[in-house]
């Protein structure tokens, strides 16, 4: 794997201030707690567990959106957080990030348009507004909206619409990288099945790199090639996806395993 490693983050810790109870003395909370991440190009890790595990956390330090108390995070070959000014610019216009509730992600203020072109307009100065009018119509084709969505509000899209829209904006900077925290979680059943689809569909065209989010065996089930299942922090069993819901060997893993009648295939995801 190292030959072909996008993202090698090791030993990486984040705790908070919690308010001291009669029960415990404790005034932090290790929320991600010596926690080491390899992603190599072009495949799909999910990182999955219940709420509170860490794994949201966990995201945010990867894309440097909170800083990590310790540990390291290497992107591209690069000492991510070392970088500053243009250079820490430049990395993260390679990484996205896919956010769990499209209905609050998204301005509602702003034309869809105008949301899209938001990251060209940061990481991409040299480009005049038709140049951005431009990748933005792309992206949003891209994600099966059609031209006319630009000139809309969020409001007026439905929900399974809104996440294609923030799926588009993440997409407008080609990054090779996307994090997808819970991307179907807000949506029903249905809709949610189709935007697993549309990520499967753009991972092929576009030679993106998935860290996927979520709390859902089902939808591991039908993206990720690897997993690690984290708990309290820490990841408890990590290994290929098939091995890992068939095969687990981890109690916590068979716990949630037992929890859901039956894992779909991908094959199973239903046509847009």
């Amino acid at each position: 794997m190292a030959a072909d490693l996008l993202l090698d983050a090791r030993n990486l810790r984040k705790s908070y201030a919690v308010a001291r109870t009669a029960r415990s003395n404790a005034a932090r909370r290790q929320a991600v707690d010596d926690v080491s991440v390899q992603l190599a190009a072009g495949e799909t890790l999910a990182i999955v567990g219940e709420s509170g595990s860490g794994k949201t956390t966990l995201a945010r330090l990867l894309m440097r959106l909170i800083e990590p108390d310790g540990g390291s995070i290497n992107f591209l070959g690069t000492d991510f957080l070392a970088a500053r000014g243009a250079g820490l610019r430049s990395l993260r216009a390679q990484m996205q990030m896919v956010f769990q509730d499209p209905f609050s992600s998204l301005n509602p203020r702003m034309r869809v348009g105008a949301i899209v072109e938001e990251p060209l307009e940061i990481h991409r100065p040299e480009l005049n507004r038709a140049g951005r009018e431009k990748d933005a119509l792309e992206a949003l084709a891209a994600v099966g909206l059609e031209k006319s969505a630009a000139v809309r509000y969020p409001h007026e899209f439905s929900g399974g619409q809104r996440q294609r829209i923030c799926i588009a904006r993440a997409l407008v900077l080609r990054p090779k990288l996307l994090v997808a925290d819970e991307p179907v979680s807000a949506l029903d059943v249905s809709i949610g099945a189709q935007i697993i689809e549309l990520l499967g569909n753009l991972q092929r065209e576009f030679s993106l790199t998935y860290l996927v989010i979520s709390h859902s065996l089902p939808v591991v089930a039908q993206l990720a090639t690897r997993v690690a299942v984290m708990r309290a922090g820490k990841f408890v069993e990590e290994g290929p996806v098939d091995k890992v819901l068939t095969q687990p060997q981890n109690p916590y893993t068979q716990a949630l395993l037992a929890a859901v009648p039956e894992l779909p295939t991908a094959a199973s995801v239903p046509e847009k």
